[in-house]
């Protein structure tokens, strides 16, 4: 068997850098036309290419976590294709289902939404917590698969096909079903604005206790903001969940279970989801998981090909 540095002798020598360098530009190039010009982009490119290049170890890591870019590269794309020009939003319709079914009442005639009410109670507590809980959104996922990268390449791989399955369908009810979410209607109220900008909500309160830009630049780059319908904020930790029990990694599946139901909260809570939205993620999830589990044992050729796939990570 070579060793790592003959293999890496050998990967020059076969001069795969062209393509690699040839699919970063191309994708720039393709960026550029299709929806400008972002500073993100040539970090992606940058951070891939640094990874591809620095050493057998950074090379196979960065091609599992191909299937995390290939998620960012299609959600960031949405932004040239807004589900809005497909099918009418919907805005008042979700404001009065989530009112009727988990309204809260305040006196014999009013009642509000869950976000209304939170809006009203809003502790600096409760800011903070929330906004700490909202941030783990992606890098808890990352950090996991990164995890199950050097544990097991085939838990791995059954974790991130996963992810990318249940965004998927995430994106398809996205263009089928538009949807605004809660801090829309406070804002605009029930008329449809087109173009509109990614917003905060909530999250403002913690950028402004800490002096912070955190959420604005993230939410400033929204790619669309009638994609609230599922919530996969609310999905993705039931990934993180699901496959930390499956693969059996004790004590941290608590940690994963509190930060799950704190994000659950806080999407409600900063007034970027309805509880509607939420229970829709989770249930995005869940089919995601579960179909995927179904595929593969189901499908020879499925399981060869991650099997397949793994060793090749190795």
């Amino acid at each position: 068997m070579q060793s790592d540095s003959s293999e890496w002798d050998d990967f020059y020598a076969s001069r795969k850098i062209w393509p690699v360098l040839a699919a970063s530009a191309g994708y720039l190039l393709i960026s550029y036309f299709l929806i400008g010009y972002k500073i993100d982009q040539i970090c992606l490119v940058a951070f891939f290419n640094l990874f591809f290049f620095l050493s057998p170890v950074t090379r196979k890591l960065i091609k599992g976590l191909l299937i995390f870019i290939i998620f960012w590269i299609i959600f960031d794309y949405m932004k040239a294709f807004p589900n809005y020009r497909f099918r009418e939003v919907h805005i008042e319709s979700l404001y009065r289902a989530e009112k009727s079914i988990f309204g809260i009442r305040v006196d014999n005639t009013h009642w509000l939404t869950p976000n209304e009410y939170w809006q009203i109670h809003s502790t600096t507590f409760l800011d903070i917590l929330t906004g700490i809980c909202y941030m783990s959104w992606v890098p808890v996922p990352l950090a996991f698969s990164i995890f199950l990268f050097f544990r097991s390449r085939n838990a791995f791989l059954q974790f991130s096909l996963s992810f990318l399955l249940v965004n998927l369908i995430g994106f398809v009810i996205y263009y089928l079903y538009p949807a605004s979410p809660p801090w829309y209607v406070q804002q605009h109220g029930f008329q449809f604005v087109p173009h509109t900008a990614g917003n905060t909500g909530g999250l403002e309160r913690f950028d402004h206790f800490f002096g912070l830009d955190i959420f604005k630049t993230v939410y400033g780059k929204s790619s669309n903001v009638f994609a609230a319908m599922p919530s996969l904020h609310a999905a993705y930790p039931v990934i993180v969940v699901y496959y930390g029990i499956k693969n059996k990694i004790g004590w941290m599946n608590w940690i994963f279970a509190i930060l799950m139901m704190g994000i659950w909260f806080s999407a409600v809570y900063t007034g970027h989801h309805y509880i509607l939205d939420v229970l829709a993620g989770i249930l995005c999830a869940i089919t995601g998981i579960f179909l995927f589990q179904w595929m593969i044992a189901n499908n020879r050729w499925l399981g060869r090909f991650v099997n397949s796939l793994a060793m090749k990570l190795l």
